[in-house]
């Protein structure tokens, strides 16, 4: 009969990030293990709180499934003679395997018929091998950050401090430094701290949440929400949703209690975003909201504890909230006092990176670099573009931002505008952040967008030519993001953006920066591009190869991009598509190492190379037109007429003549025909089946 699995890892508090991502890592490798190691089982759950992770596994198998190893040896022609006895080849093999000559079997192999033979392992006890499972489940649990504590080697996230470990009621024994699994866990720190002795799943739940713990996340988070919309319906409110807050609140708490405060409302003249965060980024509070979406002069804020006198819970909240907001009062009004553009000069003071310069520096390169993007894009906002290119990093000197740094931006279209800005370049200074995470919307206006283009192309061409470059694990400047972020608004604008133009641009406004060549950094910042809209375009839907095939024979223009690879994808349901990418790949290899000349009809021996350049003739000046008008599906179903031309070239022509004029004009006749194919794609980048 099946049996049930309960193990628990006691910690000191975790940080809420590591809670999820830890439980996911843990299933996954407990899967995986119970499955190497041939143990049957049903559902694996898995629950956590900030000072435990928990898995309980249902219906696991008593015992390991039986293992059948078949071991060959020699030929059957070599273990036995023509008179069928065995060799000395056979008995030695029966021997080595310890079996009997009359117990070998034949098995059909890959070098034809073998003598061989079957064993049956059969498989050990489950509570024999789960210790071993269980030890190394968690000396492999994903952390970001791993410490050690003591004299000990052992590394987790934040100090082990007990081990609950049973399985079909008994205690699966497991040592870890000093400390020994049992079948004993703990409640809430301040609100249960005893220990008391779990049987199993059903008795462990139970005795949590006697003792004020509610280990599954998912209803700690639920009991959030509903607590929250029950009291904040008094005051004709809801908490405004922030998912991150909520996932953060969950897995701060064992037990959470939630309460609802206020404060003064003259708080309310603070720019919205000021008073969400202080309320989000200080004390982990919630916003309050109407049913319009307006701030109220409240807040929730959810506990660990059950508070004996909730008012002076609340109380004390308040009293640490307007604080909280008398300072961030204080940093407006002072920041008001200058005007916006005037604080320009304060930024030849703030390292943008060491390497790089300041932020001054900076914003004087995105002025150059926004000045050809609306030339190229939206000339008629130059003006407007340079204007907040200029004063895009201004915020960073306030007292605002100094104290909310996630208000970057935002307080600087709020500035801004306070100070009598337009309104396009004031929201610029806003949007020329986004996106600021995966997922995240993109600038809605032109010079947002270009904006937004101009500061992190100049961050990753920055990096790159200073070798502050991403590795596997690192990417502390965030340098994939912000090269997701240009080419998702490059083909949401449908721009028709060079970028090789662009960092054309770029690389001199950092030439004196630079630890490395121009052509060099320019080379790894197009092919780091290139992997990213790889990536991207695969998962939007297309075809790996497809993207491969066409990103890998000119990569500029994303929208021209976008264009081939789809025209490429319809193209393969061709009848000829097969027989040209075989065309293609056979004319590649011919013309590989060949010297580039200009073919002369002239020397032309055989009717099949006058047909094939006439035809090449007439096309390749088409597919130039097509191409142009970016109609690159009519351009390759003119490719596509060439294919009777190169096949009967093929039949007809032997390309490796013994002269050499003739021979080199033929392989200049299809060194001009992979020449048209790759003005769409690198076809050799084609499987066929």
């Amino acid at each position: 009969m099946p049996e049930e699995l309960l193990f628990e890892i006691g910690t000191e508090e975790l940080p809420p990030g590591f809670i999820a991502p830890a439980l996911k890592g843990m299933k996954e490798t407990l899967n995986k293990e119970l499955g190497s190691s041939r143990i049957g089982h049903q559902e694996i759950i898995t629950l956590g709180t900030p000072r435990r992770l928990v898995l309980a596994v249902q219906g696991l198998d008593k015992k390991q499934g039986d293992l059948i190893i078949e071991s060959t040896g020699p030929k059957k022609s070599i273990a036995f003679d023509k008179e069928g006895n065995p060799t000395r080849a056979a008995i030695g093999f029966a021997k080595g395997q310890g079996v009997t000559v009359e117990q070998l079997e034949i098995f059909q192999t890959g070098r034809g018929d073998c003598i061989g033979v079957k064993k049956e392992v059969p498989g050990k006890e489950t509570r024999e091998i789960l210790p071993h499972i269980l030890l190394k489940l968690i000396g492999s649990v994903p952390f970001k950050k791993s410490m050690r504590w003591g004299d000990s080697d052992i590394r987790f996230a934040r100090p082990i401090h007990w081990i609950l470990a049973i399985y079909d009621g008994e205690i699966v024994p497991l040592e870890l430094g000093e400390i020994k699994s049992r079948n004993i866990s703990r409640g809430h720190r301040f609100l249960s701290p005893r220990t008391f002795i779990v049987n199993n799943y059903t008795d462990y739940l139970i005795k949590m949440r006697e003792s004020y713990v509610i280990v599954d996340p998912a209803e700690r988070k639920k009991i959030i929400l509903d607590e929250a919309l029950k009291i904040t319906s008094t005051i004709s409110g809801k908490i405004m949703e922030d998912e991150g807050l909520l996932d953060l609140l969950t897995n701060l708490t064992e037990y959470p209690t939630v309460i609802c405060g206020s404060f003064d409302k003259e708080f309310l003249n603070l720019p919205p975003e000021v008073l969400i965060a202080c309320m989000r980024e200080h004390q982990k509070y919630f916003s309050v909201i109407d049913g319009n979406g307006k701030l109220l002069p409240n807040f929730v804020a959810v506990n660990n504890t059950l508070p004996k006198n909730s008012e002076i819970v609340v109380k004390g909240n308040e009293r640490v909230l307007r604080a909280r907001l008398s300072d961030a009062k204080f940093f407006f009004e002072e920041d008001r006092k200058v005007l916006f553009d005037k604080l320009t000069d304060k930024l030849k003071g703030v390292l943008f990176q060491e390497r790089l310069g300041s932020y001054y520096a900076k914003a004087e390169r995105l002025c150059k670099i926004i000045h050809y993007l609306a030339g190229e894009l939206h000339p008629d906002k130059k003006a407007k573009a340079e204007r907040a290119a200029f004063l895009c990093k201004v915020d960073l000197v306030t007292g605002m931002v100094g104290e909310f740094p996630g208000l970057q931006g935002k307080m600087g279209e709020e500035y801004a505008l306070l100070s009598g800005e337009d309104e396009e370049v004031s929201k610029a200074i806003r949007e020329h952040y986004l996106p600021a995470f995966a997922g995240d919307i993109l600038p809605s206006s032109p010079i947002g967008a270009i904006l937004s283009i101009s500061d992190k192309i100049d961050t990753i061409v920055g990096c790159f030519g200073v070798n502050l470059l991403p590795t596997g694990t690192a990417d502390p400047y965030a340098l994939r993001r912000q090269a997701l972020g240009i080419i998702n608004i490059i083909l949401e604008k449908n721009y028709p953006l060079s970028l090789h133009a662009l960092l054309d641009i770029v690389l001199p406004l950092l030439e004196d920066k630079l630890t490395r060549g121009s052509s060099e950094v320019k080379q790894d910042v197009l092919e780091f591009f290139r992997l990213r809209y790889k990536n991207l375009a695969i998962s939007r839907g297309s075809s790996s190869e497809t993207v491969e095939a066409v990103s890998s024979v000119g990569f500029d223009q994303l929208t021209e991009l976008n264009e081939k690879i789809k025209a490429l994808d319809e193209f393969k349901s061709h009848p000829h598509f097969e027989s040209l990418v075989t065309a293609f790949k056979r004319a590649s290899r011919i013309v590989e190492k060949s010297a580039p000349i200009v073919v002369d009809a002239a020397l032309f021996e055989n009717s099949a190379e006058a047909i094939l350049f006439d035809n090449y003739r007439n096309i390749n000046n088409l597919v130039n037109k097509l191409s142009r008008e970016r109609l690159y599906r009519d351009a390759l179903m003119e490719i596509a007429k060439l294919k009777d031309p190169i096949d009967n070239f093929f039949e007809g022509v032997m390309v490796m003549a013994k002269d050499d004029k003739i021979r080199e004009n033929r392989l200049a006749l299809l060194g001009e025909i992979v020449k048209l194919f790759t003005k769409i794609a690198d076809f050799t980048k084609i499987g066929i089946s």
